[in-house]
């Protein structure tokens, strides 16, 4: 289980708040800072991590191993949590949930300093980083991903071709006529919802920004209706309800295998999902296992565009934070600068470098020669949108709210879809107001 969007959430508000104030983080903020002489850092640090993969094949160890050549009185080690939101932000009432941790999206912004230490200043990271300003509060900065990514669609480049589609849609109709050619031209299942997962859906929250290359996307969140004709979750939840009503997903989406899906996606029994650029190295080692061409793999925007270009909205994958109760911050904050800095898991990932003087990786080759435009949404009001979205138990960040839009497309709920979206956005601004 991987992702930026791995959010595993599967209670309720009341639940998701209990988690961001309960009693196991510290009222005060803490800093961790970096360390200045490796040879004094010490201490057993366990790291928490979705990367359950990475873990059991061994991929892990040998990061630590490297790391242990610049810190060798540290030693690491790491806890793969397959449910990681539904597990962690149950531990985050005691003050056991690990020294390094990828900090939940249930967590408020603003509780950031009750549960996490300082990696340092806005002013002072955001001249090497990017996406500082998604974990800043009050000028100072709580997490850093190691990777930076963009949601797109992982496809199969050779099923597309058969069914005779060979340039990226550029709009949702034309989109949604590929997906016909595959069905009708092939044996592969057009659109893959991995609806029984639910955290893949979550994947759809992420065309914010995307669909009219705003990088103030979150402040309209904050501040509008993000269902209002036109709005950008608006444009891409219609999207995935006109694939599943027009039959052009699998036929029964409670019974969709994620894992498998990699495989079959890469043999091409399934043609296309929504996902993130995280995706792309394991659906072509998925090919490489199942013997056929990991080259078959391709990646393509959200079929829309602002002045004749494709837009692709950059942001980070889970941020690595320091446990603000952790006895060995300084081994911990070592180990996120090296993680970030020198471990190379970016382009092991295929991933966007977090650190700004880095190149895009070969992977995305194909948005450069399309000019494709990458933008990097403002996040200032995203404690706003969390608050608000919290309130109104919506849950754009949470599954289940698609798992219904997928049901109610299927036709196993009643109600049209302007009804859905009336709800929602009713829900939505009066947790506004």
């Amino acid at each position: 289980m991987y992702r930026r969007t791995v959010l595993a959430m599967v209670t309720g508000a009341a639940l998701l708040l209990s988690a961001c104030t309960g009693t196991g983080g510290s009222s005060k903020g803490a800093d961790a800072k970096a360390p200045t002489d490796p040879a004094k850092v010490s201490g057993t640090i366990k790291v928490l991590t979705v990367r359950t993969d990475l873990v059991q094949d061994g991929t892990m160890d040998k990061y630590a191993a490297e790391f242990n050549k610049t810190y060798p009185k540290v030693k690491v080690e790491f806890e793969a949590l397959t449910n990681y939101e539904s597990e962690v932000k149950i531990r985050m009432n005691t003050e056991n949930y690990g020294d390094v941790l990828l900090i939940p999206a249930v967590i408020k912004k603003a509780d950031y300093p009750k549960f996490f230490a300082s990696l340092g200043t806005v002013q002072e990271r955001s001249e090497k980083y990017r996406f500082t300003d998604f974990t800043a509060v009050d000028g100072k900065v709580y997490g850093q991903s190691p990777v930076g990514v963009t949601p797109g669609f992982v496809y199969n480049k050779r099923v597309w071709r058969e069914a005779g589609v060979t340039e990226w849609p550029t709009t949702p109709a034309e989109f949604l006529t590929a997906l016909k050619a595959i069905k009708s031209r092939t044996d592969a299942v057009p659109y893959y919802t991995n609806f029984a997962a639910g955290w893949t859906l979550t994947s759809w929250t992420y065309v914010n920004g995307s669909v009219h290359c705003d990088p103030g996307a979150t402040t309209k969140l904050a501040e509008g209706d993000p269902w209002a004709e036109g709005a950008e979750l608006r444009v891409g939840d219609t999207l995935l309800h006109d694939i599943v009503k027009q039959g052009l997903a699998e036929k029964d989406p409670t019974t969709t295998n994620w894992e498998e899906s990699k495989a079959r996606t890469a043999k091409g029994e399934i043609a296309t999902q929504w996902l993130g650029t995280w995706a792309i190295v394991q659906f072509r080692d998925a090919a490489k296992q199942a013997g056929v061409n990991p080259d078959d793999i391709g990646f393509m925007p959200f079929p829309s565009q602002t002045d004749g270009k494709f837009c692709a909205a950059v942001a980070p994958d889970y941020n690595q934070a320091v446990n603000v109760n952790s006895k060995h911050k300084g081994a911990a904050r070592a180990w996120i600068d090296w993680f970030t800095d020198k471990s190379g898991y970016d382009k092991d990932n295929l991933a966007i470098s977090p650190l700004k003087n880095a190149p895009l990786p070969a992977v995305l080759q194909p948005y450069e020669d399309a000019g494709v435009k990458f933008i990097e949404v403002d996040d200032s009001k995203g404690a706003e949108v969390k608050q608000i979205d919290n309130q109104s138990e919506t849950g754009i960040y949470a599954p289940e709210y698609r798992q219904k839009l997928v049901d109610l497309a299927r036709g196993a709920t009643k109600g049209s879809l302007d009804d859905f979206f009336a709800d929602l956005s009713e829900r939505w601004t009066e947790a506004q107001r």
